[in-house]
């Protein structure tokens, strides 16, 4: 589905995709969980339809077990309009096989759920391979920053307004995976990633945190 990046086994990638025009993708909590639960059963050779499991909560949905997972995800966050997955591709294909599953079955969802017809997301979605170190490691924080612009949109121009306020915001987001990295809470979301595949950057929850109370302070120069 990525026209411009060729995926190869064992590499490390940034995925992201868009609405239309962007336009909001996730109008509701369950839309949310929806994507999650895709991001979960999706990644797998075998088919799994939702369908057959109607009704049932996404943490009900996480004790499905898989097998013969398409990609290793490291991390990812879902905002009002656009996703983020950071990815390694596992088999040849993996990552396409894996983004046209949950970008299809999402679409249908929110088409049928919305009384909508034609595509949901922009185009293709966008990949960006990841070849260096620094790049990475810097993604695992970029990534689960995002939801800091719904809170302070301004805050990479003006810097964090209220520091307090935003750090309880990402204490409550729970559409990424920044609550596995930096809380010693286990939550079932935990079971969509597999950071065992990804270089160990963060020794602690504690070193995970403090790399991104550092990100925060730092006011980015236009």
């Amino acid at each position: 589905m990525s026209r411009n990046t060729v995926f190869a086994i064992d590499e490390f990638y940034h995925i992201y995709a868009r609405g239309n025009d962007k336009r909001r993708v996730f109008l509701d909590t369950r839309d949310y969980y929806r994507l999650l639960s895709l991001f979960y059963l999706g990644n797998s050779k075998e088919i799994i339809h939702l369908s057959d499991h109607a009704g049932k909560s996404l943490n009900e949905l996480l004790d499905i077990e898989i097998k013969d997972t398409l990609v290793d995800i490291g991390a990812y966050c879902l905002m009002p309009n656009h996703f983020h997955l950071l990815i390694k591709e596992r088999e040849e294909c993996g990552i396409s096989k894996f983004m046209q599953k949950i970008m299809t079955g999402y679409t249908m969802y929110f088409n049928k759920k919305y009384e909508k017809t034609g595509s949901l997301f922009s185009s293709r979605f966008k990949a960006i391979h990841i070849n260096e170190d620094n790049h990475l490691k810097h993604l695992l924080s970029y990534i689960h920053l995002n939801p800091v612009k719904i809170t302070e949109p301004n805050w990479k121009e003006n810097g964090i307004l209220n520091k307090i306020k935003t750090g309880k915001f990402l204490d409550s987001y729970h559409y990424s995976s920044y609550l596995d990295y930096c809380s010693g809470i286990k939550r079932k979301q935990e079971k969509i990633l597999n950071t065992k595949e990804f270089p160990k950057y963060f020794n602690s929850a504690w070193n995970f945190k403090k790399t991104i109370d550092e990100y925060l302070n730092v006011k980015v120069e236009p």
